[in-house]
């Protein structure tokens, strides 16, 4: 990486921050006001914080084209309802999935809101806004913490299940990285995930979300990331690493038969994984189509320039 990417990297971060601390400020005092125990200024607020957090991603993606340019390449369904709540889904593989996703849906849907581990909420400045912004905070247990203390069985779900119920009281998009973490080959391998590019998604979180939401979210946004050549880190994609982003965009309904008793309901649970598998198996033909068509680009473009220099070399 030369050293002018890299000075040009590190301009965009500091505008990151800049722009971050400068909207942190009224979505925190948004988030302060809402600890006032009436209705009518949590819903005021909460509208408030989203429009300033839709603005921050603004001033983000306004920094992105600046400094380092990134074609972007949408596909598939690209009509939204900001009236409409949403389920969106989408495979993880770098921090910047989070930046294209805001990039790619910011001002089309409600505001994303993730479900975020309980660590971040100790990230400075990031992790009060994001309390302030009504991310859900999961706590996992390991299987040792619940042998030795039962009573934390179900808390991810009560986590889930009371902050669904404040999503219904305005438009809201829940998203959710369904593989649980990023893609790495050693995931992959560990795994034997049965997809090529793909880990095993967890049906879990989204059946609790669709069921605690009732029929309040009715479209289901599959949104399927790939960066050709090579997945970029977030520094890498500061430093205009990245020259090409496709993103394809499934709008689809929910159906009612997605929406049932996870935890009880042994049938219901069986046939909810066997749905989610296929929408992962679809999502895997298609990351196998644009490496196909990416490797063919590729072929293409070495063919005309082995072809320039031998024309160079004739002459």
């Amino acid at each position: 990486m030369s050293l002018f990417s890299q000075i040009k990297g590190s301009i965009a971060f500091i505008c990151y921050v800049v722009n971050t601390l400068f909207w942190a400020l009224p979505i925190l005092a948004c988030g302060i006001i809402k600890l006032i125990p009436l209705k009518i200024i949590d819903k005021i607020c909460s509208y408030l914080a989203d429009a300033c957090a839709s603005a921050w991603i603004y001033g983000n993606v306004i920094t992105e084209k600046c400094l380092h340019p990134v074609k972007f390449e949408v596909s598939g369904d690209t009509h939204f309802d900001r009236k409409q709540w949403y389920m969106v889904i989408a495979n993880h593989q770098s921090w910047v999935d989070i930046l294209v996703l805001q990039r790619t849906l910011n001002g089309k849907i409600p505001f994303l809101k993730f479900f975020l581990k309980q660590q971040l909420l100790y990230v400075p400045v990031l992790g009060l806004v994001w309390w302030a912004l009504d991310f859900p905070f999961m706590r996992r247990f390991t299987t040792a913490q619940l042998k030795k203390n039962p009573s934390l069985r179900g808390k991810d779900i009560e986590i889930t299940r009371k902050a669904c119920e404040k999503f219904k009281t305005k438009p809201v998009s829940v998203m959710n990285f369904v593989e649980g973490t990023r893609f790495s080959t050693a995931k992959h391998n560990k795994q034997a995930s049965p997809y090529q590019y793909l880990l095993k998604p967890k049906a879990g979180g989204m059946a609790f979300a669709l069921s605690a939401m009732g029929e309040h979210i009715n479209k289901l946004v599959n949104v399927t990331l790939y960066y050709p050549g090579k997945v970029p880190s977030f520094w890498e994609y500061l430093c205009g690493q990245t020259q090409v982003i496709k993103v394809d965009i499934r709008i689809t309904d929910i159906p009612d038969t997605l929406r049932g008793d996870y935890i009880n309901d042994r049938q219901f649970k069986i046939e909810f994984q066997e749905k989610l598998n296929q929408i992962w198996l679809a999502k895997d033909k298609n990351l196998q189509r644009f490496h196909q068509n990416s490797s063919i680009d590729t072929e293409i473009n070495t063919s005309c320039d082995e072809h320039k220099i031998k024309s160079k070399q004739e002459v």
